[in-house]
């Protein structure tokens, strides 16, 4: 988030001085990391949360429809930014994979077929592909099929446009470039405060993490892209608008294998439903990665529990967020879902050979000496104040802006990097509406669709994707 933020205002306002203060030793070492998160290019091409089921049964496209736009503006920017010379080659970050959507069992086999009926007529969904036929499944992706119990009712849905990213090497490429256009990205560097000035700027207040130095400096506008910690920044800066939101953080899991003679049976990102009480950021999915060149397989997530809201945070972070403005909606979210605590118990309880089990309703042939268990990063899950409720859990992510513009902060997980192009561009409109106008120009330059849609429009919406297809060398 915080390195496209950088990336478009050095593109809109060269002249502006930027700092870049990261409290690790190198950026993207939390979950913008390639192995803290899948590498998902969310498109709800495969996500069945983004196309929830009504009580009727019918099944609305509208979220699948807005994320779906989102990404597109991410793959029109880093377009825009790899024929410029900012990124390097698209495949250093960026590779064709299909997204696959693989369910089992009547109900969700007629809810796939519905979701199906529904996505092959919108635009942005072009290419999509539905069977109930073993062997056609099986060419898609060969360790689904293999060994299955015959008789079991199952569907799949196939997109060969997906994609999986590798969001820490997109990362450190922009990062790159910021620090050759002159921005000072500062690293081992904690910021310990926030504090408005009387001009209406902040002083940061920072210590060396090395040498427990302190610091300060001031700035008109602050962006807080820390991750979990950004709730932990944004109260200590006092804004009322940060009352009421708390985070309920979430680790996971990854089995892993780079078992070449596995790796080269699939080839596809295949998600499906969530066990029951499960967050959204849990659905089960077997993906293809591409890190440093080398192809390898995840399942996953398994949640874990820790009361950090980063990896490398602090034990007490879940405590220390406490304040009398979200004591109320946190309570009320844990009164709310008894069925996310069972499920979490469940999961903590889960050995490495339990683990494979479950991967074995993906994989029946599983082995498990051939998966390895590797830790991923924290999510913190947004709570948050309801006016009918009291309290909820939100899925997704969440801009919390001062009212005069001066500071916003990003809260919440998943569809995440993947949209990070649409989210900073609302947050330029937002807290640089002086100037959103005259940068305009700019920004339809780098990204052709700013401001409009794809998806009412069929033949931009296939030109786009075929143009960008082309400039990051992915499948049209």
């Amino acid at each position: 988030m915080s390195a496209t933020l950088g990336t478009l205002l050095s593109e809109l306002q060269p002249d502006w001085k930027i700092t870049v203060i990261e409290r690790l030793s190198d950026v993207a070492l939390e979950s913008s990391n390639a192995w803290n998160n899948a590498g998902t290019g969310h498109a709800a091409l495969c996500e069945l949360n983004y196309t929830p089921e009504a009580p009727d049964g019918s099944v609305d496209p509208a979220k699948a429809i807005s994320i779906n736009e989102q990404f597109q503006q991410s793959r029109q920017f880093w377009s825009s930014l790899v024929e410029a010379g900012v990124l390097d080659a698209p495949s250093t970050f960026i590779n064709s994979t299909p997204h696959m959507t693989f369910v089992r069992g009547e109900k969700d086999v007629a809810f796939l077929k519905a979701r199906y009926e529904v996505l092959k007529q919108q635009p942005l969904f072009a290419g999509i592909e539905y069977s109930e036929d073993s062997r056609v499944i099986h060419q898609w992706a060969p360790l689904l099929m293999k060994k299955r119990r015959a008789g079991e009712p199952f569907a799949a849905t196939r997109v060969p446009a997906g994609t999986d990213v590798d969001f820490g090497a997109l990362t450190h490429q922009l990062f790159d470039n910021l620090r050759a256009r002159g921005v000072d990205v500062i690293t081992n560097r904690e910021v310990r405060n926030l504090t408005r000035l009387k001009d209406g700027g902040w002083k940061i207040t920072w210590r060396d993490t090395i040498g427990r130095t302190p610091g300060s400096m001031r700035a008109r506008f602050v962006f807080v892209g820390a991750g979990g910690w950004a709730l932990k920044l944004l109260q200590r800066s006092g804004i009322p608008e940060i009352s009421g939101y708390g985070v309920f953080p979430i680790g996971g899991q990854f089995l892993k294998t780079s078992d070449p003679a596995l790796v080269a049976q699939h080839k596809a990102k295949v998600y499906s439903q969530a066990s029951v009480g499960a967050p959204p950021m849990s659905v089960p999915h077997l993906d293809t990665r591409v890190v440093d060149g080398e192809a390898s397989l995840l399942f996953g997530p398994f949640a874990t529990f820790s009361p950090k809201f980063l990896k490398t945070g602090s034990m007490f972070d879940i405590v220390t967020q406490v304040r009398a403005g979200n004591i109320g909606p946190m309570l009320k979210v844990a009164i709310d879902n008894p069925s996310l605590i069972t499920y979490l118990v469940g999961e903590l309880l889960k050995n490495h050979a339990k683990k494979v089990d479950s991967l074995r309703t993906f994989v029946p042939t599983a082995k498990d000496e051939d998966w390895e268990l590797i830790q991923a990063g924290q999510r913190a899950q947004v709570m948050k104040k309801d006016p009918k409720k009291g309290g909820v859990l939100q899925f997704g992510t969440e801009v919390v802006t001062a009212a005069d513009g001066s500071i916003a902060g990003l809260l919440g997980a998943s569809p995440g990097a993947s949209t990070a192009v649409s989210i900073m561009l609302g947050l330029l409109r937002t807290c640089f509406a002086d100037r959103i106008g005259e940068w305009e120009p700019r920004l339809r330059e780098l990204i052709p669709s700013y401001g409009e849609t794809l998806n009412p429009r069929p033949e931009v919406a296939r030109e786009t994707l075929a143009e960008t297809a082309e400039a990051l060398a992915l499948t049209a």
